[in-house]
């Protein structure tokens, strides 16, 4: 890439901050009123990256094949993580067709049916776990009593992990997201679950069961997938499936904060899918961007000229506040409709447990809108404790009381 700054808008610092609570990222709220397409270098990686924050354009570079996901692998783009290193074949990194295959193969296990199979039994773990914190009594740490355990029992049993294996599974999943404990620790995470779901996925080839890991055992077998396909993308479901403990702890955090907005959600049970919808657009997802692409071509974005092999990042939080889209943008209202906000990203990479997290999300905050009647924080609001450090932003503890009667 030859710098050309007189065509070209200057590229920005972008930190990596450690924000608290539900805030938006200032650097991100800066970029996006410098203008629709922006040059930016994050805390590590080499050089500079576009970075696309309108909603339209965000949706036109995620659905274009000329910004590729594939041709990633092998470059220093400038990111986030400092020990991000991008693996061929994984599916975060395909392109159609070879994206499309991958999908495939564990497509079954996120259709509503399959989400449905697992209402009830989810259900009933949400209901034994409040029931417990509800029996000892308050204070309790919702973070550690339920925004954790809860998720991770949903992926775990999806994937086919046996119960026994759920904290290894998040103990790994936390070493991997992190960027506090180097490199050579998040790898070595990364090594070790691949390794578990190389023996859970061969074990599971008989073809008769829903989980994923015998979907992509079955695959396996047949030929469609190969074994580091599908150990690859076993990895990638099973770590994206922990991501509904942040994005239900900011949530509830904002609820906690927000008395007014549960109370509307007790009185109006109705509301509460459409309410989801809008936390979900209105939370901060993570920290900074996520992966980024590499344009295959010289591209024009918004009257602004890409080049062929620059790097792309696009900002779905950024998309989610699009004013020309999102109508007093910085407001949580839950009659906004309709709502097509990104939270789960667009194009061939949309998130396949969308609608997994969404179910999970509705269970969750409406047991404890139901089933505590004053749950409130135990700590002032600016004391309860966000993780640092993280690729994505959640509270790390999330203390609370209420009246031992509710």
């Amino acid at each position: 890439m030859t710098e050309d700054t007189t065509t070209r808008p200057p590229v920005r610092q972008w930190p990596a901050l450690d924000l608290h609570g539900v805030d938006f990222d200032p650097v991100l709220a800066r970029l996006m009123d410098e203008g629709p397409v922006t040059r930016i270098q994050l805390p590590n990686g080499e050089g500079w990256a576009w970075l696309v924050t309108r909603y339209d354009d965000v949706r036109a570079v995620t659905n274009d094949s000329r910004f590729s996901r594939e041709a990633v692998v092998g470059r220093h783009v400038t990111r986030l993580a400092p020990h991000f290193i991008p693996q061929a074949g994984a599916v975060g990194f395909a392109d159609p067709p070879d994206h499309t295959r991958l999908r495939r193969s564990v497509a079954a296990a996120f259709t509503a049916r399959g989400v449905e199979r697992l209402r009830a039994g989810a259900q009933d773990l949400l209901d034994g776990l409040v029931t417990g914190i509800l029996r000892e009594g308050p204070p309790a740490d919702l973070t550690e009593r339920l925004l954790v355990p809860f998720p991770i029992a949903v992926i775990c049993e999806l994937m086919g992990v046996p119960a026994d294996d759920r904290q290894l599974m998040h103990t790994w999943t936390q070493l991997i997201l992190s960027s506090a404990h180097g490199a050579e620790v998040s790898e070595r995470a990364k090594n070790e679950m691949s390794a578990y779901f190389a023996d859970l996925i061969r074990a599971r080839d008989d073809g008769s069961g829903e989980d994923v890991a015998s979907l992509l055992g079955t695959s396996v077998g047949a030929g469609e997938l190969t074994k580091d396909e599908a150990v690859g993308l076993a990895v990638l479901v099973q770590i994206g499936g922990e991501a509904v403990t942040n994005n239900c702890g900011n949530m509830v955090y904002l609820l906690l904060t927000r008395p007014d907005l549960a109370d509307r959600l007790r009185a109006e049970p109705a509301l509460r899918p459409q309410a989801i919808d809008e936390l979900l657009r209105y939370i901060p997802h993570r920290s900074a961007v996520g992966l980024s692409r590499i344009a295959l071509e010289d591209v024009d974005v918004a009257g602004v000229r890409i080049s062929e092999g620059d790097p792309v990042y696009v900002s779905y939080l950024a998309a989610n506040r699009d004013p020309d889209v999102f109508p007093d943008p910085d407001r949580i209202d839950f009659d906004r409709s309709p709502n097509p906000h990104v939270s789960f990203g667009f194009g061939p990479h949309y998130c396949v447990g969308g609608m997994l997290a969404r179910l999970e999300s509705e269970l969750l905050v409406g047991a404890l809108l139901d089933r505590f009647t004053d749950l409130r924080l135990a700590v002032p609001a600016d004391q309860v404790p966000f993780r640092k450090g993280a690729l994505i932003r959640g509270p790390e503890a999330m203390p609370v009381t209420w009246s031992a009667s509710g």
